[in-house]
């Protein structure tokens, strides 16, 4: 790709100027380590027919160039209503300003039915982390989040709890074999039936990203994801999980849908911009209509990417329980980044976005993490219409990364870990314990979402940058 001049674009119909140098950018920079003759031939398709291309994540700048004025897009123009739908918080008290305007705007979108503000919310683009949004007949990407389908998901094994004590170099070594982060991925990954979904082969971006897809099967993201073994307390029996009270070893993990779900999120966000013009304050929660094709796609590209982030947990969890040599009694877990199809309380039907927010219908289980450092809780959602039957998703960010950064140690860190008998493996002081706020008070503040079923402590903790 090196030797690729812009002349030998030109060849292809390109023009000497901006044209040709913008692909010869945009080729030297996606195609730098994979196949050139891919990107020849995508990029002569794009020359082709522009008009298909204008959304393409990769050439979708060259496509609009690309594209005669008339033919442009130009997307409908939408005002913001001139006040707020009023709408619940939750733990008002720690949450900030700039959040609380934040959820405001999205609360003044002509297509909302109804809102909530859960008690872990922090600032985030578009909608706010802890935010939950319905719209009528619309999805809006980016109240979905970049890392579509982030989930949590709780095993509770066969072993018994005091395994946690002994052999803890053992388990240190088990959980970081058997675990990737960041940009690592297994030489072998395991083979799962979400790869040979139909829908991979219905768009051109899923059909782009299935290889990838693959190649991070079984891996978690960066910043905040994480691989846990804990313990797991129940007070009493639990019918719903298939357990009688008493003291359990848990594996817990977070993460997402990877490089899929980022560039779905991307891609369908930037559409969504064109194609619904809001004031530029507004413009992250530009939606996409359900009855359209592109809205469509994106759905069905959304549910791909969840059902994915779902494959992803149980991969680490089958190879985390083999190493291990054992067995799931009972397994919770939930999306916390996604869009569902519900009715209201006023009895409409809405699209439920929750950014941050964990699903709270009645009897429906969750999980709902702390720190590295203070208790995670399995949770039984009480179907609270106030909150659209929604809880916290954490305990919510109290200091940025880059404040967390410059306030906390790594020493200090471990010392404050070791004190609690916590292995910590990766990590930074982005995700210091002191970095979040309190999830007593987190879940004192929603009492009304939820009931405690069980308490997750962590004991051996994996993060990115190991």
């Amino acid at each position: 790709m090196k030797q690729l001049k812009s002349k030998d674009l030109v060849r292809l119909g390109l023009d000497k100027g901006s044209h040709a140098g913008l692909a010869l950018d945009i080729l030297r920079k996606h195609y730098k380590h994979g196949d050139p003759k891919e990107g020849l031939a995508l990029l002569q398709l794009v020359i082709a027919n522009p008009g298909d291309y204008h959304s393409h994540p990769i050439f979708g700048p060259l496509a609009e160039k690309l594209l005669p004025v008339e033919e442009a897009i130009v997307g409908q123009k939408h005002a913001l209503l001139d006040a707020a739908m009023g709408y619940r918080s939750y733990g008002l008290d720690g949450i900030d300003e700039a959040t609380i305007a934040q959820m405001d705007l999205a609360m003044r979108l002509p297509v909302t039915r109804g809102g909530a503000l859960m008690p872990d919310a922090h600032l985030g683009y578009g909608l706010p982390i802890g935010g939950v949004l319905a719209t009528q007949g619309v999805v809006i990407p980016y109240a979905v989040g970049m890392d579509i389908g982030c989930r949590m998901c709780l095993t509770i094994m066969d072993l018994p709890a005091s395994t946690l004590t002994r052999d803890r170099d053992r388990l240190r070594r088990i959980v970081k074999e058997n675990s990737k982060f960041g940009k690592e991925a297994f030489d072998k990954p395991m083979e799962d039936a979400v790869l040979d979904r139909a829908e991979w082969g219905e768009l051109p971006l899923l059909r782009d990203l299935q290889g990838i897809a693959q190649r991070q099967l079984g891996s978690s993201g960066s910043g905040n994801h994480f691989v846990e073994l804990g313990l797991v307390e129940l007070t009493e029996a639990a019918p719903d999980l298939g357990l009688a009270a008493g003291s359990y070893m848990g594996l817990l993990t977070h993460s997402g849908s990877r490089a899929l779900g980022a560039t779905v999120a991307q891609h369908y966000t930037d559409l969504a911009r064109l194609l619904c013009q809001l004031p530029k304050t507004a413009s992250h929660l530009a939606w996409l209509d359900l009855d359209k094709a592109e809205g469509q796609e994106y759905w069905m590209a959304m549910n791909l990417a969840g059902d994915y982030a779902s494959a992803c947990h149980h991969d680490i969890h089958r190879r985390v329980l083999r190493a291990l040599g054992a067995t799931a009694l009972s397994v919770v877990e939930n999306h916390h980044n996604f869009a569902w199809r519900e009715i209201l309380p006023t009895g409409e039907e809405a699209i439920v976005h929750r950014k941050g927010a964990t699903p709270a219908a009645k009897g429906e289980l969750g999980v709902i993490p702390g720190s590295m450092l203070h208790p995670g809780f399995v949770v039984r959602g009480k179907g609270s219409p106030a909150s659209l039957s929604s809880a916290s998703h954490g305990a919510g960010r109290k200091y940025s990364r880059s404040r967390a950064t410059s306030t906390f140690t790594r020493s200090y860190i471990e010392k404050q870990l070791a004190k609690a008998d916590v292995t910590l493996i990766g990590g930074s002081p982005e995700e210091a314990p002191e970095a979040y706020k309190d999830i007593h008070a987190v879940m004192a503040a929603q009492m009304d979402l939820v009931e405690v079923v069980a308490t997750f402590w962590p004991k051996v903790v994996r993060m990115d940058k190991a």
